[in-house]
């Protein structure tokens, strides 16, 4: 028997079928007395595992590190070892999905610029309504931001389509860099190579069978199928349009990122933004960098370092 609850467990089967006093149980066990009748004097917190219980219901994928960021994020001091421990002991582990297959090979970093817009991901996600009849999924993804920067759903998408909705994003957030896909149908369409050229984007197709060269997207694409599509029954298109645009915006604006350091991707963004506004304007990030003077006859080590 391993462990402080096994041996009690022990030690009381011994007493209450055998009858043997504690001594003696205790000795049989191996076990020290002063530990058996040890009684744990934590609180319950039982309106912190009543938080955390709402929490993992309301975000059935999310494991205890990101529930632990949105606790956060509602003023709870406890750390992520105390929320760790409940997570454990209310059985809120997240069920592990099967991967299919599993990518072979080296995998190479894809270099990309750290301004949004330097890079766009495209691909389609596949689902179906609860009659059974098929609709497919445009996701757009910024690769820096991690922003989705659309989420079309529909029963037929053409190329045409496709290029109506990028003009439409360029419209409202400027041209990208470059443009990512697969050598689907729809991307390899004259429509799509007519608009790629008129508008002078640069279209970079990935090599045939090696999706991870598209793996923002299709780590997006994982991310909606297992907390969205896996977890939801649509009824109609326009049902899908409401859910999918609702957990599109849940995405950007709440849903702390992993990669992007627990930040969401609009949070990651706007950081990113103030940052290259700042190199493009020297003068002010001089004065942000300037050291604040400090009092006579002191030099403390904060005021050296921001000194330089």
């Amino acid at each position: 028997m391993v462990g402080p609850a096994a041996k009690r467990e022990g030690v009381a089967h011994l007493q209450a079928v055998l009858g043997l006093s504690e001594r003696r149980a205790c000795n049989i066990v191996n076990a020290d007395r002063k530990t058996i009748r040890y009684r744990s004097c934590r609180p319950p917190d039982t309106e912190l595992r009543l938080r955390l219980r709402e929490l993992a219901n309301e975000r059935k994928r999310f494991g205890y590190r990101r529930l632990f960021v949105l606790l956060r994020q509602d003023g709870e001091p406890s750390g992520i070892n105390r929320i760790y421990r409940l997570y454990r002991e209310e059985g809120l582990t997240v069920r592990k999905r099967r991967a299919r297959r599993r990518a072979v090979g080296t995998r190479a970093p894809i270099l990309v610029e750290a301004t949004p817009n330097a890079r766009w991901s495209v691909d389609f996600v596949h689902d179906q309504f609860a009659c059974g009849r098929r609709f497919r999924i445009l996701n757009i993804v910024d690769d820096v931001t991690r922003e989705c920067l659309a989420a079309i759903p529909d029963t037929s998408i053409s190329g045409r389509r496709v290029a109506r909705e990028l003009t439409a994003l360029i419209d409202q957030r400027g041209k990208p860099g470059m443009i990512v896909s697969d050598h689907g149908t729809e991307f390899t369409s004259n429509a799509m190579l007519a608009w790629a050229q008129e508008n002078k984007i640069v279209w970079h197709f990935i090599a045939p069978g090696k999706p991870m060269q598209n793996g923002f997207c299709e780590s997006f694409n994982g991310r909606m199928r297992d907390e969205l599509l896996n977890e939801s029954l649509f009824f109609g298109l326009d049902h899908a349009r409401t859910k999918i645009a609702e957990w599109a915006d849940d995405y950007n604006e709440q849903r702390p990122h992993s990669a992007l350091g627990y930040l969401t991707p609009a949070a990651y963004a706007a950081n990113l933004t103030a940052t290259c506004d700042q190199l493009r304007n020297p003068d002010q990030l001089r004065r942000s960098h300037v050291a604040p003077p400090a009092p006579d006859g002191v030099k403390s080590a904060e005021t050296l370092i921001a000194a330089g």
